[in-house]
């Protein structure tokens, strides 16, 4: 018994550092493109390499270990195209959508992406399940209802493909035995992706000194560090527990604007939280009930 509620305290205290690290990207990425610190193209290249730069470092202190068997590979390669795509796709949605917008629509994809695959591989959803995910979503939408407008076309499909993107990012990572190795392998894996974007996009690329640090904050930091940390956290996850619990990202984001730019704390604000976090549980008890 104190085995497992160990388990599930680790588990909460992963999930609630990716979160955040989450949110605090999305905060990166909105400063650097809203800004017009740096181009789409150019922020995904020096994000990626960037995390590819952390991991050089971080296993530089670990024993080498031997090489992939080819199926392994076949699937790291799968997880590196969909991290690509998730990045490239949600560069390019941000400079054409508002923040809410574009949350809801992203958010919104990776839950029907995730909760579909999770159908498709044999899971039945239970009551308390579904009306969770239910409440969140509408907790998430009632927080961002006031910047909604109507989204341009294509910035709307890049945020249906990047978040369907991250989606299986997500699925697949759920199987993940060493996180850390694992996500490098995934960052390692884009580089020929991310040379071909720097290649196919070296007359558009504007650059700043301000856009180049936040791009490698994303990309070393919240990205490099976050993305392993979520691989830890999807162990003691279900399915959708991992797709609901996502929904926070924006609701966190609002927090640190209170904490850390002395925001105002809104009665939108404390709704929202409370509907997202009690979706959050239903979803939880519904597991509970299998």
């Amino acid at each position: 018994m104190l085995k497992i509620l160990d388990k599930r305290i680790k588990t909460i205290g992963y999930t609630i550092t990716a979160l955040t690290a989450f949110a605090a990207n999305s905060v990166l990425c909105r400063m650097a493109l809203k800004d017009n610190a740096i181009d789409a193209s150019s922020f995904t290249a020096i994000r990626l390499l960037s995390g590819v730069a952390m991991f050089l470092i971080l296993l530089s202190f670990k024993s080498k270990s031997p090489n992939e068997p080819n199926g392994k590979q076949s699937k790291t390669w799968i997880s590196a195209l969909m991290l690509f795509l998730y990045a490239i796709s949600f560069s390019f949605a941000y400079i054409s959508l508002e923040t809410g917008t574009g949350a809801l629509v992203l958010f919104g994809t990776v839950q029907i992406t995730m909760i579909t695959m999770s159908v498709l591989s044999g899971h039945r959803l239970r009551l308390f399940e579904l009306l969770g995910m239910t409440v969140s979503f509408g907790g998430l939408a009632y927080l961002v209802y006031p910047t909604i407008t109507t989204p341009s076309f294509l910035g709307f499909i890049l945020m249906v493909v990047s978040g369907f993107a991250w989606g299986m990012y997500t699925v697949i990572g759920k199987g993940s035995l060493n996180p850390l190795k694992d996500t490098a392998l995934n960052f390692n894996y884009t580089i020929p992706l991310v040379l071909v974007l720097v290649l196919t996009t070296l007359p558009m690329m504007s650059l700043s000194f301000d856009g180049i640090v936040l791009a490698i904050m994303s990309g070393a930091v919240t990205s490099a560090l976050g993305y392993t940390v979520w691989y830890i956290a999807l162990r003691g996850l279900s399915a959708t527990e991992a797709a609901v619990v996502q929904l926070s990202v924006p609701v966190i984001a609002s927090i640190g604007g209170i904490l850390f730019v002395s925001e105002s704390i809104s009665t939108r604000l404390v709704i929202a939280c409370t509907l997202v976090l009690s979706g959050i549980l239903m979803v939880v008890l519904g597991k509970k009930d299998q």
